[in-house]
């Protein structure tokens, strides 16, 4: 994906399944789903592709989020995270930063393999309020702990909005976890957005009454999906959630008032 003179290159790990029917939902609708067959397989579960994305910019080479990792259980599968980056020309060495939108296990995959860190030069960033809720205090979860503890020396936390590098900006939208943050990628007037899991599936964004059983505030995750989508309908930026297909961004569009996913 092009933005001005940066390049945002989808870096696939390898892909997900969730039950759709269960998993994402519209109250008050008998069959949400009749109208999205193309999004399920045949035993109705929805397909998740998991990876990150890579962005050079400053003279920085940045990883935003890092897949599932190494994981094979039946639901879930990875292990393409370092073909896909040496396909981008890039080594786990060569990487200085690595951010997360959220700190659920199909985003940081790569951050540690083995309790040895996978990017040994980079920093990693995250928001404060996601650092808090897995690892630190009474919600912290011991999957997280043991597989970010290795990084107990290379966390930047940020809290408020913030440039993290040149055309590399953050935008807090709590509701999936608390600190889950949509990165922007600008330059030359140009937008893409990275919503991480604030929409699991394009078809969230086609309608504002979906819920998805993934959020730790349903009615936040809500609202905040919903901000973005009446921001972007219609609009010329892109954008690409942290599991849509293949990872392609698109752009939101109307159309006999509905909202409509478009892939690029």
């Amino acid at each position: 994906m092009k933005v001005g003179s940066l390049e945002i290159v989808p870096l696939l790990d390898g892909h997900g399944r969730e039950p759709a029917g269960s998993s994402l939902t519209r109250p008050g609708v008998d069959d949400p789903w009749a109208c999205h067959q193309d999004l399920v397989d045949a035993e109705g579960d929805l397909a998740l592709t998991v990876g990150g994305f890579l962005l050079r910019t400053g003279g920085r080479t940045i990883v935003l989020d890092a897949g599932v990792g190494t994981i094979d259980n039946g639901r879930y599968k990875g292990g393409r995270f370092p073909e896909s980056l040496r396909a981008a020309g890039v080594a786990p060495e060569d990487v200085t930063d690595v951010v997360f939108t959220h700190l659920h296990f199909d985003h940081v995959g790569w951050a540690t393999q083995k309790g040895s860190v996978f990017f040994p030069n980079a920093t990693y960033r995250v928001h404060e309020a996601d650092w808090r809720h897995f690892l630190d205090g009474e919600t912290a979860e011991f999957g997280a702990v043991r597989k970010l503890s290795p990084l107990a020396d290379r966390w930047e936390l940020f809290t408020d909005d913030t440039t993290l590098a040149p055309g590399l900006d953050t935008r807090h939208t709590p509701g999936h976890t608390p600190g889950t943050t949509v990165f922007v990628v600008s330059d030359a007037g140009e937008r893409a957005l990275l919503l991480g899991d604030v929409a699991h599936s394009v078809v969230e964004l086609t309608a504002p009454d979906w819920e998805a059983v993934f959020d730790v505030d349903p009615r936040a995750a809500q609202a905040a999906r919903n901000a973005l989508a009446d921001e972007l309908v219609d609009g010329p930026h892109a954008l690409v959630g942290g599991h849509f297909p293949e990872l392609h961004f698109g752009r939101l569009v109307s159309t006999t008032g509905q909202r409509r996913f478009i892939p690029l």
